[in-house]
């Protein structure tokens, strides 16, 4: 592994370690206001916390390196940029949405993070569709981690189908479109502008959202302000934009492997912090993905050629 895909790696796993511990956050905050509400809020909050570092960087580039800078002012850049933001802003806003109601029709954060994590298949699974080939050591290691995830999320008894994961499944199938397109344009763009312009696109989106179907309260706003916090600070604007940054350059099916861990961090964090009791099951589970991590990561064996005498 290089220096480069090392640095990486760090990036995707800070992502998974924060969205881990942020399904519960998430959960609490049903309880006070609608999923929409919830949505365009830690957009909105991600969106705040990334511009005082955008107005920054954006005024240190101008110094030290004007030909940059006049790069990104283009009319050709600022286009492309925005029609990344659109893209990746919808997805985004579909993702969160879409697990937010699947938490509210009584999906366990359990169950919710093993539905979620099935991005791991349908990244590669889309990719196909889309002429991307993936190699089969990859693929060894997609069918490991979702063994993984069952012992990790589903209980020895098995779990039934409710609508609120096949709203979770769902979610699972647009955060895979969610990473192919930030694959696709986080080569062209800068990914911290890319990452705020998403929060930007998918606030507005959700908010008109909000705004048609929920009536949201300052007395629910109140009771949901620490998971919001959390989710739009800590989720959004810093997870998901090391995650942007973390893809580059990245095969996007080992990403969605590293990020995959989400499942397992979650658990592990339950049981160091909350005490939670870690069963034989879930160690299993927990040991299964991250071999599968670092399976995907091993270079694939080359074919032996034979080579004939002449």
């Amino acid at each position: 592994m290089t220096l480069f895909q090392l640095r990486q790696t760090v990036f995707l796993l800070i992502t998974a370690t924060i969205w881990g511990l942020s399904f519960v956050a998430q959960s609490v905050g049903m309880d006070h206001v609608g999923p929409f509400t919830f949505t365009s809020f830690r957009m909105c909050l991600g969106a705040l916390f990334l511009m005082p570092f955008l107005l920054w960087a954006r005024r240190r580039l101008k110094i030290t390196n004007p030909v940059e800078y006049a790069h990104r002012s283009s009319p050709a850049y600022r286009k492309t940029l925005l029609i990344g933001s659109i893209c990746c802003g919808l997805c985004l806003f579909g993702g969160e949405s879409l697990q937010q109601f699947g938490l509210v029709h009584d999906t366990e954060v359990g169950k919710a993070g093993f539905i979620t994590a099935l991005y791991i298949v349908l990244v590669p699974l889309i990719g196909l569709i889309l002429g991307r080939k993936t190699g089969w050591l990859v693929w060894v290691a997609v069918a490991i981690a979702i063994g993984g995830l069952w012992f990790l999320c589903v209980p020895p008894e098995g779990f039934s189908i409710r609508l609120g994961d096949f709203y979770t499944l769902l979610c699972a199938f647009v955060f895979s479109l969610h990473i192919l397109v930030i694959s696709f344009f986080v080569t062209k763009v800068n990914g911290v502008e890319l990452a705020a312009g998403q929060f930007i696109c998918g606030s507005i989106t959700a908010t008109c959202a909000m705004l048609l179907t929920e009536t949201p309260t300052i007395e629910g706003l109140q009771g949901a302000m620490w998971p919001l916090l959390w989710a739009g600070i800590m989720s959004n604007g810093i997870a998901y934009t090391l995650q942007i940054v973390g893809q580059r350059g990245m095969n996007e099916t080992v990403a969605s492997l590293i990020m995959s861990l989400e499942s397992a961090i979650a658990v592990i964090a339950g049981w160091f912090l909350l005490g939670e009791v870690l069963s034989e099951r879930e160690l299993f589970g927990c040991l299964l993905m991250a071999g599968a991590v670092v399976l995907a990561q091993l270079p694939t064996p080359k074919k032996k050629t034979k080579v004939e005498a002449t």
